[in-house]
């Protein structure tokens, strides 16, 4: 017998169809004698409708409110599937993040867990009960409620895992696995029977949308067992079948992925550059450029400077492109008069390609085989960043989808 925690997206539990579809699968789970913890998201698009009514309200909501309001989705779902359970016959009981509980910062909208109780769940499992617990939310030290961002269900469950010390932790979405990149791109993507914590976190923190970075991070905190699996399969299918299909994620780099220099290729069409020509080249000015982005709560991805010329150089670094603007009236508005810059430039239309693998680590020559396969297919290069197991460029948006299909085939991730 094993503890398991299920977690199912907003489109798994996106009609009373499919909230029946995963009782169903959670019940099999039972029968079969494990102990069951899921962690369900709202419901396919309330969220959104939820948000959506507030700011219809009140253009500038309080995000107390918005967290009071955005949690009620995740408390509909789980109440809906504790019902669906004990039609199929399970003993089941729902909960609210605060009344587990899971503790959290009080930074509304996108808190941080800080801890859970997993007494009360523990009781109840041990009572031979399906618990259902509300994803995305947790409850603050005042007793707030809180919500965890974007993706937060995806944490909620691993974290959810972690505290438990549970055996494996589910991960239900509306795909089958990870990909070696994305198949909408690239039609000879292949879903990978494994990959590392340290892939995962490179490939979602690179754009791959599968799962929330935090999750991923947590995961491999807490040396979590975590498998991402299609929740649209046959709930009846065979356990030892389902046991086994998806991708895992695991801390362990096996013999098999030694072989594999390359696991996926990741991209982010929606990036900017910008470059802060003619900067004294001082102590403190990457700081005197950058502190004001950070201020503005826009991230910096990429940044390069280049070689000082009579002592000045040129800064570029890359924003997200719907922050894009926002950061160049932040430069020219008060840091290029103060930093005494020459010209600031930007283009709004970049892309930002990356390869991935912990196999780098052991192997030599792949990014003189990256760079050969654009320069090949006449894809300039307008920066380059590296760590131990990824190498990123940023090129032209219009040749992202070439630049990934030509890497995915040039590292034969086609080929099993």
């Amino acid at each position: 017998m094993a503890l398991i925690v299920h977690k199912y997206g907003g489109t798994s539990m996106g009609s009373v169809e499919r909230i029946a579809n995963v009782a169903k699968r959670v019940a099999k789970w039972m029968r079969a004698g494990h102990q069951v913890v899921v962690v369900p998201s709202a419901m396919s698009g309330e969220t959104n409708r939820l948000l959506g009514l507030a700011k219809e309200i009140n253009p500038n909501p309080s995000p107390r409110e918005l967290d009071q309001i955005a949690s009620t989705g995740e408390q509909v779902s789980s109440g809906l599937l504790a019902l669906a359970l004990m039609k199929e016959g399970i003993d089941a009981v729902s909960y609210a993040g605060w009344q587990v509980a899971v503790n959290t910062d009080s930074s509304f909208t996108k808190a941080r867990i800080k801890s859970i109780d997993s007494k009360k769940i523990l009781n109840d499992l041990n009572a031979g009960r399906a618990v259902v617990v509300t994803g995305f939310q947790g409850v603050d030290p005042e007793g707030n409620i809180t919500t965890l961002g974007r993706g937060g269900s995806d944490t909620s469950a691993v974290a959810m895992a972690a505290a438990l010390k549970a055996d494996e932790c589910l991960i239900y979405t509306d795909v089958d696995g990870v990909y070696t990149t994305d198949p909408r791109v690239c039609e000879d993507a292949r879903r990978l029977d494994k990959i590392t914590f340290e892939e995962m976190l490179e490939m979602a923190s690179l754009g791959s949308k599968v799962l929330q970075i935090r999750s991923v991070e947590f995961a491999g905190k807490y040396k979590v067992k975590t498998r991402v699996l299609s929740s649209l399969t046959d709930p009846l299918m065979p356990l030892d079948q389902e046991m086994k299909s998806g991708t895992l994620i695991t801390f362990e780099e096996d013999s098999t992925m030694e072989a594999a220099v390359i696991s996926g290729i990741a991209f982010a069409r929606d990036e900017a550059k910008i470059t802060v020509l003619g900067v004294p080249d001082r102590p403190g000015i990457a700081y005197q450029i950058l502190g004001p982005i950070a201020d503005a709560n826009i991230d910096v991805d990429i940044i390069i400077q280049n070689q000082s010329v009579e002592g000045k150089t040129d800064f570029t670094f890359t924003v997200p492109r719907a922050d894009y603007q926002k950061a160049l009236d932040i430069l020219k508005g008060t840091v290029q008069a103060h930093i005494e810059a020459k010209e600031i430039s930007g283009d709004p239309k970049v892309s930002k390609v990356s390869v991935v693998g912990v196999g780098m680590r052991s192997h030599v020559g792949i990014a003189s085989k990256m760079f050969r396969t654009l320069s090949e297919e006449g894809i300039n290069i307008l920066m380059i960043s590296t760590s131990e197991i990824k190498i990123s460029v940023v090129i032209d948006e219009k040749y992202m989808e070439l630049a990934v299909r030509a890497l995915h085939k040039a590292f034969e991730l086609d080929q099993k």
